[in-house]
């Protein structure tokens, strides 16, 4: 099988129009979620056992390890899902 060339990789405005838009739509989605996960009280997301949270006397410090992997993994399904042939 031979490799792509530069100009087969190359993305159509076409293309680049749909995934702006792919993308645009996504980000809604996931405001509609935080915005519904804060109407219904989720409060466990942001917060689960490995999200680290650091206070100092100067600076405070918050990394959402868990929560991270969590989404992650989730988004990696549904793409996979969705790409599936």
């Amino acid at each position: 099988m031979a490799r792509p060339t530069f100009y087969e990789l190359i993305m159509t405005p076409s293309e680049i129009g749909k995934l702006l838009l792919i993308i645009g739509i996504v980000i809604a989605l996931l405001g509609l979620v935080f915005m519904l996960a804060g109407k219904f009280h989720i409060s466990w997301l942001g917060r689960l056992p490995g999200d680290f949270f650091f206070q100092g006397k100067n600076f405070s410090f918050y990394s959402p390890l868990t929560t991270s992997l969590l989404v992650s993994i989730i988004l990696s399904v549904i793409i996979w899902i969705i790409t599936r042939k």
